[in-house]
């Protein structure tokens, strides 16, 4: 268990936008920052990172919290995971308590599946480096490519003997467990025998874009050996291969900073790019590329480049993936190396610059460049251009951006020799037809049950539907406490603002509570708290349910900003809660109209059971009186607001 000083170092030297960074690229929107959702698939940014209070509010999905919680989101960490992956980005020492045997065993399975795997990366490393058969064998093989030692380092290369049990007997040795060993995807089971999965093979950690080692590839050396060439790790509770990118960790802030991702086959196209000085590179390492593979692209660029090895069939067969690019509104181009030569040989022959140099003068858009590969397989035939033509139209329909797809069929006109309105006629074919498609996919799944606006409350009241005015009039009462708990309001009133909302309600309504149990728990964690000045979003967040933790974060994270034209350009003043005496008004107005539509709900309350006495010859005199105190207290409140009540 993490010592609570190291937890509290770690919280204090945090930021939040150099944390949120790391895994997606943010742009100043304000005073506050913005991007394309990590978690959903979206077209306009709905996702912010707000600095001032440390918190991150993803609208897409609905996630939110602080910076720890934003790692455990993104990379599927426990909080002791997403501690130590914080620890270590700052460089803070990690001090442990001692765990009792009972919490050693109730820890988590996530964790020790990344232990488990961290041990066998170092293993196979230790077997390169320090053994006879690793150093004549594996660490040849990867001198022979050209690696440098600096270069295996970086990657973490290692090795494993041709023996069948090498790691299992190191591991159980040193008290890992078997069946964990076999969960992480190390061993394999198999009438009655326990071997390790990888032998005689050079192998390639495989991370996840925090860099905790989730899988391995393992490529085999020996010509003798009738296995497949490449063998991976299956997946596992922390590895789905169609959500991750070879390389990803070791070149994100790289793709970030050049704002383009070079996409290749294999982990050695990545490695040896890297090496020859272009690090804004990945690998979707021979597999087919998938849906959440561009979104983790998306997440640090908007911008690919496919780079394909100088193989006409290998070109084609890596064409299905594109399509599924220009789905994920990223801006696609490709490039083709000479005939025979791969990422890794060009980038060793020409060089970092002359490797960029050629790329860049190379790339095609690539609308053009699929025309241009299946117009060469057509020749004369008719019947296959035309499938080449409905095939393209088909990627250009991919485009959601209709401006886009107007030029892209302009160009393919050109090149097609196809007049524009046929290929236009084409296009729309298709896209009423998938829209027909989606039309059916919405009508074939049942009816979504939206929950009650704002907070999922079951029980309103029926009549004008009070209930739900009186939550929404919580949640803006709350709002302006929570944004501005810890300011002093001058002007008259001389107090802090929470005691301002603690006074006003128990003046009128001694022992009243909120209606919405969420809003009543974080005003008493505000009115606990006595000292004012250190009252702040860290103190909330820490001390209410999950559920007030979310509505916190919802409450203080404004997805919209006034421009600053209204004041600098056009000299139009605009009040804010940042000036004191606006910030009175608005929570002495939002005091007022909750109890207004208090007061209204406790005569709809007092008719009901008038109207439930209807039968009965005896009038409750009680309830009228009550009706009329009630009547005069709205009737005050109503002058207080400047609003008219009609009897």
């Amino acid at each position: 268990m993490i010592n609570p000083s190291t937890i509290e170092e770690i919280k204090n030297r945090i930021d939040i936008v150099e944390v949120v960074e790391d895994f997606v690229s943010l742009k100043r929107s304000g005073s506050s920052y913005k991007a394309l959702s990590p978690f959903a698939n979206e077209k306009t940014p709905s996702f912010y990172v707000v600095p001032s209070k440390g918190i991150f509010k993803d609208f897409s999905s609905g996630k939110g919290g602080d910076a720890i919680t934003f790692v455990m989101e993104v990379d599927g960490l426990s909080y002791i995971e997403a501690l130590r992956y914080l620890a270590g980005k700052y460089g803070i020492e990690v001090k442990e308590e001692e765990q009792s045997d009972e919490a050693m065993e109730a820890q988590n399975k996530r964790e020790s599946l990344f232990i488990v795997l961290n041990y066998a990366n170092e293993y196979f490393q230790e077997v390169l480096h320090h053994s006879e058969e690793g150093k004549s064998i594996g660490l040849s093989y990867f001198k022979e490519r050209g690696f440098t030692d600096e270069t295996i380092k970086k990657f973490e290369l290692g090795y494993t003997k041709e023996i069948w049990d090498g790691l299992l007997n190191e591991a159980t040795q040193k008290g890992y467990n078997k069946d964990l060993l076999s969960e992480a995807g190390l061993i394999i089971d198999k009438d009655g025998k326990t071997y390790d999965r990888f032998r005689s093979r050079v192998m390639f950690p495989i991370h996840n874009v925090s860099g905790k080692t989730i899988a391995f590839g393992g490529r085999k050396l020996s010509s003798t050996d009738k296995s497949a060439k490449y063998i991976n790790s299956p997946e596992t509770e922390l590895y789905f291969k169609s959500k991750v990118l070879y390389g990803m960790y070791q070149s994100k802030n790289a793709v970030r900073k050049e704002d383009n991702c070079y996409l290749v086959e294999g982990y050695t196209d990545v490695i040896s790019m890297h090496q020859a000085g272009i690090e804004n590179v990945v690998a979707s390492s021979g597999t087919a590329l998938t849906e959440d593979q561009v979104k983790l692209i998306r997440r640090y660029s908007e911008n690919v480049t496919v780079i394909f090895d100088g193989d006409q069939a290998g070109i084609k067969a890596s064409m299905r993936g594109i399509d599924l690019l220009l789905e994920g509104d990223l801006n696609v181009k490709a490039v083709a190396l000479p005939d025979g030569a791969d990422p890794d040989s060009y980038a060793k022959e020409l060089g970092a610059a002359g490797f960029r140099e050629y790329v860049t003068e190379e790339a095609q858009d690539i609308i053009r460049f699929k025309t241009q590969v299946l117009l060469d397989e057509t020749g004369n035939d008719p019947v296959k251009k035309a499938g080449v033509i409905k095939d393209i139209v088909s990627s250009i329909t991919k485009i959601n951006d209709p401006v886009k797809r107007t030029v892209y069929i302009k160009e393919c006109s050109d090149l097609l020799g196809i007049a524009e309105s046929v290929l236009i006629g084409e296009q729309n074919k298709i896209l009423i037809q998938n829209r027909k498609n989606q039309r059916k996919e919405d009508f074939s799944e049942p009816p979504v049950e939206m929950p009650p606006f704002p907070m999922g409350q079951e029980e309103l009241v029926d009549n004008l539907d009070i209930g739900r005015i009186i939550e929404l009039q919580e949640r803006e009462s709350i709002r302006v406490l929570v944004n501005n708990r810890n300011r002093f309001l001058n002007s008259t009133v001389n107090k802090h603002l929470q005691e301002y909302y603690y006074d006003e309600l128990e003046y009128d309504f001694q022992g009243i509570k909120f209606v919405n149990p969420i809003y009543q728990e974080i005003f008493e964690v505000v009115q606990k708290n006595k000292n004012y000045e250190s009252l702040d979003t860290d103190f909330l967040l820490e001390n209410v349910s999950e559920k007030a933790r979310n509505v916190i974060i919802d409450l203080s994270t404004d997805r919209y900003e006034l421009s600053d034209n209204w004041q600098g350009k056009y000299n139009i003043q605009i009040p804010t809660e940042l000036q004191d005496l606006h910030l009175k008004d608005v929570c002495y107005t939002n005091i007022l109209r909750w109890k207004f539509r208090l007061v209204q709900k406790m005569i709809l309350d007092v008719l009901k059971e008038l109207k439930k006495d209807e039968k009965s010859s005896n009038i409750n005199e009680d309830a009228m009186n009550e009706i009329m105190d009630l009547k005069q207290i709205e009737v005050d409140i109503a002058n207080r607001l400047g609003n008219v009540i009609t009897r």
